[in-house]
C-alpha cells in the first residue's frame, strides 16, 4: 500500500467513526426522548387529557418535558380548607390602610372609569386590587402552569390513594372519608382542569409560551389575579392598545369590575348580596370582611379599617362534611 493509499484508508477509517458517534447519539437522543415522552415527567394523566382536548400532542409534551417545568411528586390536599382572619390582619393596619388610599388616589383615572363603564365602586376595585398585589407591587413571580397543573392532579388514581390513606389514618379506608376524599379530588380536578386548558389559550393570544405566563403560586396572575379562564371571559381592554394586559392597571381595575359586574354586582345592593358577589371572586369569609372593611376605609378617609367578621359556623356533622367536600373555600380567580 502507498503512503497516499494509508492516508485515505486512515481518513475512511475516522470519517466512519465520526459516522457511527453521531448515528449512536441521535438513537440514544431518540430513546431519551422517546422515554421523556412517554413518562411526561409523572404528568401523563394530565397530559393525556389536554391531547384528548384537542392540543397538540408535541406542544404538550414539550411544555410538560421543559427544564422549567419541575414533575409531578404528588399533592396533598385538605378536605375542608378555611383561610383565617389572622392571614388578612396586616392589610388593614394603619399603614396599609393609608397605601390603598394612595393606590387609590394615584390611579384615580383607571379606578374611576371602570366604575362608570361595570358600575362597581372604585373602592372595591381598591380594595380587591390592593389585597391581591398591592396594587400591582407583588403580582407573583412563579410560572402558573405548575401550580395548575397540580391542582388538576388531585384525582390522579396514585395521587387519590395516596391522599385516602394519608386521611384516614387508622380507620382502615372508613367510607364516610374515602367518600370526602374522592369528592374534594373531584372538585379540585373539575375546577383546575379547565384553567390548565385555558393557560395555553391564554398563551396563544399573548403569543407567548405557557411556562413564561407567572404569577402566584396558587396558578392566578395579574394584579387582579385572575385565573386563566377569567381572563379570556373577563378581560377588557380598557386603555384599547389592542391586548388585554392585566399588568397594567387600565385593563386591570376594567376587568377585575367585569368580573363582579358579570357575577350580579349592581348599585344598591345590601352587604349580604355584596359578599354573595364576591364570594366568587375569592371563596373565603375573611377575605371579603378584609376586602368590605377596606373599600370603607378608603372610600370615607376618616374611618377606622374595622372588618365586621362573620359568625362562627356551627360544627359540621359527619352528614353535613360529606355533604361539603367537593366545596372549595380559597380559590383565585
Amino acid at each position: 500500500m502507498t503512503t497516499e493509499s494509508a492516508r485515505r484508508a486512515g481518513r475512511s477509517r475516522y470519517v466512519a467513526r465520526i459516522a457511527c458517534t453521531w448515528l449512536f447519539a441521535c438513537i440514544l437522543g431518540s430513546a431519551a426522548r422517546g422515554a421523556a415522552a412517554a413518562d411526561v415527567h409523572g404528568w401523563r394523566y394530565l397530559t393525556d387529557k389536554l391531547v384528548t382536548d384537542g392540543l397538540p400532542e408535541g406542544q404538550v409534551t414539550r411544555v410538560f418535558t421543559d427544564p422549567r417545568m419541575p414533575p409531578f411528586t404528588g399533592l396533598e390536599f385538605s378536605l375542608h380548607p378555611v383561610e383565617s382572619h389572622a392571614l388578612y390582619k396586616k392589610l388593614l393596619k394603619r399603614a396599609a390602610v393609608v397605601e390603598a388610599r394612595r393606590c387609590r388616589a394615584r390611579y384615580a383615572s383607571a379606578l374611576e372609569a371602570a366604575e362608570r363603564t361595570q358600575g362597581v365602586p372604585a373602592s372595591i376595585l381598591t380594595a380587591i386590587l390592593f389585597v391581591e398585589s398591592s396594587c400591582g407591587r407583588n403580582a407573583g413571580s412563579s410560572p402558573i402552569l405548575y401550580g395548575l397543573a397540580r391542582l388538576a392532579m388531585a384525582a390522579e388514581p396514585a395521587n387519590l390513594a395516596a391522599n385516602v390513606e394519608r386521611h384516614c389514618g387508622d380507620d382502615e379506608h372508613d367510607p364516610a372519608i374515602v367518600e370526602e376524599v374522592h369528592a374534594r379530588a373531584r372538585y379540585l380536578e373539575d375546577t383546575f382542569y379547565p384553567e390548565v386548558r385555558a393557560l395555553f389559550d391564554v398563551a396563544a393570544r399573548l403569543r407567548i409560551d405557557p411556562l413564561e405566563l407567572r404569577g402566584s403560586p396558587a396558578g392566578a396572575f395579574g394584579y387582579p389575579q385572575f385565573l386563566p379562564t377569567s381572563y379570556l371571559r373577563d378581560g377588557v381592554d380598557a386603555d384599547g392598545d389592542g391586548r388585554v394586559s392585566l399588568d397594567e392597571f387600565d385593563d386591570a381595575a376594567a376587568s377585575c369590575g367585569r368580573f363582579l359586574a358579570q357575577r350580579g354586582w349592581r348599585p344598591g345592593m345590601s352587604t349580604q348580596e355584596r359578599r354573595a358577589v364576591l364570594w366568587q371572586y375569592n371563596r373565603s369569609a375573611a377575605y371579603i370582611d378584609t376586602v368590605l372593611a377596606l373599600a370603607r376605609a378608603v372610600a370615607a378617609p376618616d374611618a377606622p379599617a374595622r372588618p365586621t367578621k362573620t359568625k362562627a359556623a356551627k360544627p359540621r356533622t359527619a352528614k353535613r362534611r360529606r355533604q361539603l367536600a367537593g366545596a372549595g373555600t380559597t380559590l383565585p380567580r
